[in-house]
């Protein structure tokens, strides 16, 4: 809890920097993300602890897949292992897990137990954790814009009724609130295609420090700056 009771209700957040740190150290990349896993796992219990609401985790973007391909095979890999080891945790910390993103493009395998992972928490009443897969906010987007044409040319809807409640039911995130608090990682002042449309009015915080390193005293470094703003909405203070 921040000091004056103001916590997020969902939090956001871009986990970069996992192979800067790999190699600062001397590591292969891929030892920053298994490291980044930790962090993933400790940040998830503490917002669970916390009482916020959602944690929705950048944790494979579209762009993702330029990078080469034994690094893809083994982000893969970490992600289902991910998926079945952490089955334990969810439901401890009675969370319910979803994710967002053009899921049928990510591997059968890691659809496969995402779908179980979705399916056994499904009835958990804490705190929802979205993993963002195979995402891109711009791909959110038109794919958005496709499904309400496909709406219009159907006769389910006419154009009239487009207005920006409607277009958000049409979202990957149409059942979840917009970001209270970003959180990046690694030092780069960048959104990384990341919910470009539910990040309007979204707080932003960013730290050097890389994913791998990010701890509960970090979250809560960031919980106590957000704590601290005064969020307008665009209107003035009165």
């Amino acid at each position: 809890m921040s000091e004056n009771g103001q916590v997020p209700s969902h939090i956001a957040i871009i986990m970069d920097g996992n192979g800067r740190w790999a190699r600062r150290k001397g590591l292969v990349r891929i030892r920053g993300h298994q490291e980044g896993v930790e962090s993933v796992r400790e940040i998830t219990r503490e917002c669970a602890k916390k009482h916020i609401k959602q944690l929705t985790l950048y944790a494979f973007s579209q762009e993702n897949w330029k990078r080469p391909k034994r690094e893809v095979n083994l982000l893969m890999k970490l992600l289902k292992d991910f998926l079945i080891r952490e089955r334990g945790e969810i439901e401890e910390n009675n969370i319910r897990l979803t994710a967002i993103g053009r899921i049928t493009g990510l591997p059968e395998d890691v659809q496969r137990e995402l779908a179980v992972s979705i399916e056994e928490s499904k009835n958990n009443t804490g705190m929802v954790l979205c993993l963002a897969l195979n995402y891109g906010g711009r791909s959110e987007i038109v794919d958005a814009a496709k499904n309400i044409a496909m709406s219009i040319t159907s006769g389910k809807m006419v154009l009239e009724e487009i207005t920006e409640e409607t277009f958000k039911k049409f979202l990957y995130t149409c059942e979840m609130t917009d970001p209270d608090l970003l959180i990046r990682t690694g030092g780069e002042m960048r959104v990384s295609n990341f919910l470009l449309w539910e990040i309007s009015y979204t707080e932003f915080w960013v730290t050097p420090v890389c994913w791998p390193d990010f701890r509960k005293k970090n979250l809560e470094e960031a919980i106590k700056e957000y704590a601290s703003r005064e969020r307008r909405f665009g209107g003035l203070r009165e």
